[in-house]
């Protein structure tokens, strides 16, 4: 399995010149962070988790040509954003677009992308099969997926273990039994938001206290906001285990 991080970073985190820190005006290319997404590449499909506002410049960089699925973790706009640009994907496979969501994220959708779901079929709208997803394994297209239910402060979200790859984003608490569903990664990928204490997402020193604890032999850090400072800089802090994933990085899972 191939994962591809199309983004890492978040809404907080997106490069703003106006800023003027010292994250949003380097040269290093690993602090250009486009908002959190992966691309998974198993058993001949192509899969993405979230299509952020970044998803179509993020499709155009990787030059994915295919696409099987958009597999949601919550409803905020930083990772649902791209859904209109399937459109793509609809006119090169001619076929809808299946995505899997829970019910409460397909409320956020119909009411963020109306237009797609209003039973009017306006020509050149995204074309979309939806496919409503519970807190146990799914299949898509012979890939199993098995949520991991998190929290986003008082919001749930899902994150998602595929084989011994698990893709947690925007959460600050695990309960102790969705732990055991990530116990035995081989691979794990956490948001690290910033240094300082917030309500909705973890910092570096609970991520990695997290880390150390689950264990992985790998892990990344994603959804990294400007106030954590730079790639370079972060890394230089980690454990030999632990690295700050950047846009583009490629791993095998």
């Amino acid at each position: 399995m191939k994962i591809t991080f199309l983004g890492t970073g978040t809404s907080q985190g997106v490069p703003l010149i106006a800023c003027g820190c010292e994250v949003c005006l380097s040269g290093d290319q690993r602090d250009k962070r486009l908002r959190s997404s992966i691309l998974v590449e198993a058993n001949g499909n192509t899969f993405v988790v979230d299509s952020g506002p970044d998803f179509r410049q993020q499709m155009l960089r990787e030059k994915v040509k295919n696409l099987d699925a958009v597999i949601f973790t919550h409803e905020h706009k930083d990772h649902i954003a791209g859904l209109d640009d399937v459109r793509a994907f609809n006119y090169i496979s001619g076929k809808e677009m299946d995505v899997y969501a829970t019910d409460r994220v397909q409320v956020a959708l119909k009411r963020e992308f109306a237009y797609i779901f209003s039973g009017v079929d306006y020509p050149g709208i995204p074309k979309i099969k939806m496919h409503t997803i519970h807190a146990v394994p799914f299949e898509v297209n012979g890939t199993v997926f098995t949520p991991v239910e998190v929290l986003h402060y008082n919001l749930p979200v899902l994150g998602f273990r595929v084989g011994d790859f698990t893709y947690i984003t925007d959460a600050n608490f695990i309960s102790e039994e969705e732990k055991e569903k990530i116990k035995g990664s081989k691979v794990i990928v956490l948001n690290a938001l910033r240094r300082e204490k917030h309500v909705s997402h973890f910092t570096l020193d609970e991520a990695v206290d997290l880390l150390k604890e689950l264990s992985p032999e790998r892990a990344f850090l994603i959804h990294i906001s400007h106030q954590l400072g730079k790639h370079s800089e972060i890394d230089n802090e980690l454990p030999s285990f632990i690295r700050c994933a950047y846009d583009g990085l490629k791993i095998e899972a």
